[in-house]
C-alpha cells in the first residue's frame, strides 16, 4: 500500500514511524515532512495551501491512502477532495471538521444535545462582551477565539480585568486574525485535564489509550498555553469506570449528535476533558490526532496502524481489535527559545543519535529541517523526545535522560512531565 501523510510536525513523524512498521506499507510519503520524517519516509514538497494540487499528486502517484495530520487541511476540505477523486482517506469531511474549526459550533452542539461542558456565552461585538463582564460577579473566566489559532487561542483569566485584556487581544488587536472575530466566554472549570482520543467510523467508537497533555509552557502549569509541552500514556486519572462514563456521556452522544446534524464523523474524535467534582466536562474537541499525545499513544499501540486507518475509512472499524503494549510512554517536548512567543530558527541540533540509541527512546521531529549533514530548528516545538518504559517512572527517567543528550541554542522544556501521574499513583 502506498500512503501519503499530510503535514510536517511531530504528529506526522509519529504517524510515519508507526505506519512504516506495517508489512502492508509498501511506500510512505510525507508532505512536506521534516528531518525526522525523511528517516522513515520520502518527503514531498507539496503546497498545503493548494489542496487541489495535493490531491492531484496523490492521484498521479497512485496513492492508496491519504492520512491528513493537521486540523487546517481537514477544515479546508482535504477529505472531501480526496473522496471526490476516489482516493481512500482517513479523517472527517469538512462539515464534520467544523467541530474543531468553530468553538461556537462545538459549544452550541453540546448545549443542544446535552453533552456536559462549561456554561458559556458567545460574542461578535467587543462592547457586548465588555457589558457581559460588567454584569457578572468578578472571578475566573476562560476566553476562547472561535476559530483555529494553533492551540494558542484559549486564555485562562483569573479575573475580569484579565478577561477584558483577552477580549481586546482577540477582537480589537486581532492577534488571532479571523479566528478571533467571534469569541466564547465561559466559566472556568476546576479539576484535572485529560485527553481522550477515540477512533470512529460514525458507527463504531474505539477509544485509544488514555493520555495527558501539558499545555502551559512552564512547570506547574504556569505561563501561556502552547500547542503542548509533553504528554504521557496511560493516564492514571482515566480509570476504567471514568472511561465508561466518558464513553456514555460524551463520546457516544457526540457521534450521534454529529450524525443527526448530517455531519457523519469518521476519523479521530479527540475530547479534551476537565475531570471536575461533578464528572467529566468537555473543554474542547479536536478532529485529528493530538500533538504531542500521538507520540506516546502510538508508541504503545500494538495493532497494525495501516489496518486501523483503512478500516475506519472503509466503515469497517468493528472488524479491528485494538491491542496495546503494557508499557507506559512519556513524551517531553523540546522547544525553541521564546516559544510560544517569537523565536529564531536555524539553530543546529546535536546529540540526536546518542538520544535515539537509548533503549525504548524515539526522538520525534516537529520543527526541524535537514541541511547537508546537519539538522536545524525550524519551528517553535522542535522535538518530542519519547520513551517507553515498564511503568511511568521508568519512562520519565528514560525520556529526560535522552533530553539531556540533545542540545540546541535556546532549547527549553518542562521538567515535570508525568509528575501528575506519579502523584496519583502514590495515592
Amino acid at each position: 500500500m502506498k500512503i501519503l501523510i499530510v503535514g510536517n510536525g511531530g504528529r506526522e513523524h509519529a504517524l510515519a514511524w508507526k505506519l512504516a512498521q506495517s508489512p502492508r506499507a509498501e511506500k510512505i510519503y510525507v508532505a512536506p515532512g521534516n528531518a525526522g520524517c525523511a528517516e522513515v519516509a520520502e518527503c514531498v514538497d507539496l503546497n498545503l495551501n493548494n489542496l487541489q494540487s495535493v490531491v492531484r499528486w496523490a492521484r498521479d502517484n497512485n496513492i492508496d491512502l491519504v492520512v491528513p495530520g493537521p486540523e487546517a487541511v481537514l477544515c479546508d476540505g482535504l477529505v472531501d477532495l480526496c473522496r471526490d477523486s476516489n482516493i481512500k482517506v482517513f479523517g472527517p469531511a469538512k462539515n464534520a471538521a467544523e467541530l474543531e474549526r468553530s468553538k461556537v459550533f462545538a459549544k452550541n452542539l453540546m448545549r443542544h444535545h446535552g453533552i456536559p461542558t462549561a456554561d458559556y456565552a458567545v460574542f461578535e461585538q467587543f462592547e457586548a462582551a465588555e457589558n457581559y463582564l460588567a454584569s457578572r460577579e468578578d472571578g475566573p473566566l476562560v476566553v476562547k477565539a472561535d476559530g483555529l489559532a494553533a492551540g494558542k487561542g484559549v486564555m485562562v483569566c483569573k479575573n475580569h480585568a484579565e478577561a477584558l485584556e483577552a477580549l481586546k487581544l482577540c477582537m480589537i488587536d486581532e492577534a488571532f486574525g479571523q479566528a478571533g472575530t467571534k469569541v466564547v466566554v465561559e466559566e472556568m472549570l476546576v479539576g484535572e485535564e485529560v485527553s481522550v482520543l477515540a477512533i470512529t467510523d460514525g458507527k463504531t467508537i474505539a477509544p485509544l489509550a488514555s493520555a495527558q497533555d501539558h499545555k502551559p509552557v512552564f512547570d506547574d502549569d504556569q505561563g501561556p498555553n502552547t500547542g503542548g509541552m509533553g504528554a504521557y500514556s496511560p493516564a492514571p486519572l482515566m480509570t476504567d469506570k471514568l472511561l465508561d462514563t466518558v464513553i456514555e456521556k460524551i463520546l457516544v452522544p457526540t457521534v450521534h449528535a454529529m450524525n443527526s446534524e448530517g455531519r457523519r464523523f469518521r476519523g479521530i474524535l479527540y475530547a479534551g476533558l476537565m475531570i471536575t467534582g461533578g464528572g467529566p466536562r468537555v473543554l474542547e474537541y479536536n478532529v485529528r490526532f493530538g500533538d504531542p499525545e500521538t507520540q506516546p499513544i502510538l508508541a504503545r499501540l500494538d495493532t497494525d496502524l495501516v489496518d486501523l486507518l483503512e478500516a475506519t475509512a472503509d466503515g469497517k472499524l468493528s472488524e479491528i481489535d485494538l491491542k496495546w503494549k503494557d508499557e507506559a510512554a512519556v513524551c517531553v517536548v523540546m522547544a525553541s527559545g521564546g516559544y510560544p512567543g517569537k523565536y529564531e530558527k536555524g539553530k543546529e541540533i546535536t546529540g540526536l543519535e546518542k538520544a535515539s540509541a537509548r533503549k525504548g527512546v524515539t526522538v520525534f521531529h516537529a520543527g526541524t529541517v535537514p541541511k547537508k549533514d546537519k539538522v536545524l530548528t525550524a519551528g517553535g516545538r522542535v522535538l518530542g523526545v519519547t520513551a517507553l518504559g515498564k511503568d511511568i517512572p521508568t519512562a520519565i527517567e528514560s525520556a529526560y535522560a535522552a533530553v539531556k543528550d540533545i542540545e540546541f541554542e535556546g532549547a527549553h522544556y518542562r521538567t515535570d512531565i508525568g509528575q501528575k501521574a506519579l502523584k496519583r499513583l502514590k495515592k
